[in-house]
């Protein structure tokens, strides 16, 4: 008969960031787990609140499948000899599988062994799979506590291990296993029975603990949306918070805080912020969009006493925003432009200087970048005047206690100061796209301020040999060059980053003969970025091979061939990968130096030369107008050609200069392919 299984992990509180991935890897590694004991089951699911991470197993069957493996042995004339006795080859075959030799049986000139494994009971699987279970998850940090060796995402207090109604044995960190959980911290029962798997989720809610975040999520969402809408006015949404707030609660009780409204006097950031990314609170706005002197929060508990909780709140909220009133009252008494002095005392990087030299390296940068991309002079001056002021916020109390408002508080105060908005606009945009999925920079002087102090943080970083290694990225050199690329990937720049890397390089002193070492580590490290980018549109590996051999694509013009590749399919055209692929391998290592019309004699070679010679007109044109559909094109309508040139001709000729310049034929057929990558690539 089938059984649920459940399985608890009791802990101290779980930082609730960790949470959703935690929960994904305890699922995924039990259905593994139970999938290769070959134990069915009908569903899985993991539950998770601060205090706990729970898994039950519904369906489970009574025992394992039985499993049935055929073996195949050595060859029969190997087995058995001439008179059809069993060798000692077979006699060992059978005893390593646990068989007589009579078992055995012949196909196909071999010998083969049918072994059948019983089922295994279901509490002797999960017996074995819950501790694994344990030790199997992975986290950002761990902790060890006491003398134990064990270790695990915070101290684990308490275990419960059921199978239906029976105690499954489990033993980690000197906790033993049983049916005893616990309640919310403060509302429920220090100890509670759970009577077996099935009612485990109600059992708990009887004592304030919802343990199904999905239902917990949907309960809080609920709660803001309804007090919200009895104020009339709308929530500033942000899913992240509700996640967060979801994995910090295991009884949600919504509730409404206010502030003053002269508070309203301050910048909305620097409202928004202490309210989100400092108390977890969601601030309201009026149907117009305009901010309210009001917050919704989230109280782990009942509604009880909750007026003592919300006065709390906002004694707490006040005092933050009485921070940000300081300072940026304070911080008006100087304009930006007046606050450079300080960036002397900033230190960018350990032997690179203070924020002074960063912005210095970032005015000269962006004049070579302008002149690559062809900016527009009004652009240009906007942003040297961005340039200017970029890192200045830096020095103001408000980014010094706030530090998430760097950019949102420059725009703030150029505006107030009198800049252009475009100025403005564009110190804000230098930090975009600050995570996955944000928005990118829009303005053509915001997008090269972007792209400039990034391109100097990962060559200043690779310079002094902090290149990222597995999962440690320090400084954000992935989320920043990813960052670089979607910026060129929605521009209409079609220009290569080498020029920018040198001029980088030479600005940041390195030293000469260092530099063609340090640009082929940051080219490489951008190449498997945008291999990453693509892959993730799910662009096939092949095709993304042969784009990224040639190494002069600008990131345009990989976005454009992309694009033409998965319309016009080149990779599956069997015939011409083979005619490429052979030209490919003749001429790899030829330089194109021209073809000597005169030496051509065969019929075949010549009217190669005439097709290839129109075909890589047609494909320089077709580049130079960006037209990727044309270029991807092109080389399909010389295969023909190409097939009755390598049926009539032979290359390699005893006469050396006929050879050489059969070659160089073929070296000029092969550009239509080079120009978008290596065919090689492809085999």
């Amino acid at each position: 008969m089938a059984k649920d299984l459940l399985f608890e992990i009791g802990a101290e509180e779980i930082p609730a960031g960790f949470m959703p991935n935690i929960l994904g890897q305890l699922k995924q590694l039990a259905e593994t787990k139970l999938n290769d004991a070959h134990l069915p089951f009908e569903s899985i699911a993991t539950y998770g609140t601060p205090r706990r991470l729970a898994l039950i197993v519904k369906g489970l069957a009574d025992t394992s499948a039985e499993i049935s493996e055929r073996h195949k042995g050595p060859s029969a004339s190997i087995a058995y000899d001439a008179d059809g006795n069993a060798t000692k080859a077979a006699i060992g075959f059978a005893r390593g599988k646990g068989l007589d030799v009579a078992d055995l049986v012949v196909e196909d000139g071999y010998i083969y062994a049918e072994t059948k494994t019983a089922g295994v009971p279901a509490k002797d699987i999960v017996t074995e799979m819950l501790p694994q279970l344990i030790t199997g998850l992975n986290f950002p940090k761990s902790m060890h506590w006491g003398n134990l060796d064990a270790k695990f995402v915070r101290p684990v207090r308490w275990l419960v291990a059921l199978l239906d109604e029976d105690v499954i044995p489990v033993e980690f960190a000197t906790v033993q296993s049983g049916n005893v959980t616990r309640g919310h911290r403060f509302l429920g029962a220090d100890e509670i029975n759970i009577k077996n798997a099935a009612s485990y989720v109600d059992t708990l809610k009887e004592n304030f603990v919802m343990v199904d975040q999905d239902a917990r999520r949907k309960l809080i969402s609920k709660q803001l949306h309804d007090i919200a809408a009895s104020k009339n006015a709308s929530i500033v949404w942000d899913d992240d918070l509700l996640e967060e707030i979801n994995y910090l609660v295991e009884w949600p009780s919504a509730l409404c805080g206010g502030f003053e409204e002269s508070y309203l006097a301050l910048p909305d950031a620097a409202i928004i912020t202490p309210m989100k990314d400092h108390q977890r609170y969601f601030p309201l706005v009026d149907q117009e969009g305009k901010l309210l002197p009001m917050f919704l929060t989230v109280r782990n508990g009942s509604d009880h006493s909750i007026e003592v909780v919300q006065a709390g709140n906002e004694r707490v909220l006040r005092a933050r925003l009485d921070d940000a009133k300081f300072f940026f009252n304070e911080d008006r008494k100087k304009p930006l432009i007046d606050r450079q002095d300080g960036l002397t005392k900033i230190v960018f990087q350990e032997g690179l200087g203070n924020l002074a030299d960063k912005t210095e390296r970032l005015l000269k940068l962006g004049r070579v970048f302008g002149e690559e991309c062809g900016l527009h002079e009004d652009a240009a001056v906007v942003l040297e005047r961005a340039t200017e002021l970029a890192k200045t916020d830096l020095t103001t109390g408000m980014v010094t206690e706030f530090t998430e408002l760097q950019g949102v508080m420059g725009k703030e105060y150029a505006l107030l100061d009198g800049e252009s908005e475009e100025v403005a606009e564009a110190i804000f945009e230098q930090y975009l796209p600050r995570f996955a999925g944000d928005v990118l920079p829009q303005t053509e002087a915001g997008k090269v301020l972007s792209l400039i102090d990034k391109v100097d943080n990962i060559v200043a970083t690779f310079s002094r040999g902090l290149i990222p290694t597995g999962s440690q990225d320090p400084y954000a050199l992935r989320r920043q060059t990813i960052g670089i690329l979607n910026i060129l990937l929605g521009s209409e720049w079609n220009i290569s980053l080498r020029p920018i890397f040198k001029a980088s390089m030479e600005l940041l002193n390195v030293a000469a003969d260092k530099q063609e070492e340090l640009l082929n580590k940051v080219e490489e490290f951008f190449t498997l970025r945008l291999k990453n980018i693509f892959l993730d549109r799910e662009v096939p590996h092949h095709v993304i091979d042969l784009l990224l051999s040639n190494n002069e694509l600008s990131v345009a013009d990989a976005e454009g061939l992309v694009n033409a590749l998965l319309v016009n399919r080149i990779d599956e055209n069997v015939e011409l990968v083979q005619a490429y692929t052979r030209m490919y391998n003749l001429v790899k290592d030829v330089e194109y130096t021209g073809v000597n019309n005169d030496l051509l004699k065969e019929d075949a070679e010549k009217a190669l030369f005439e097709a290839a010679s129109k075909a890589s007109e047609i494909s320089s044109a077709a580049w130079e107008a960006g037209d990727y559909d044309a270029v991807v094109a092109v080389p399909a309508t010389l295969v023909p050609t190409i097939n009755k040139f390598f049926e009539d001709v032979m290359v390699m000729d005893k006469d050396e200069a006929i050879k050489a310049n059969r070659l160089q034929l073929v070296r000029l057929a092969y550009s239509v392919m080079a120009i978008i990558g290596d065919i090689s690539a492809l085999k």
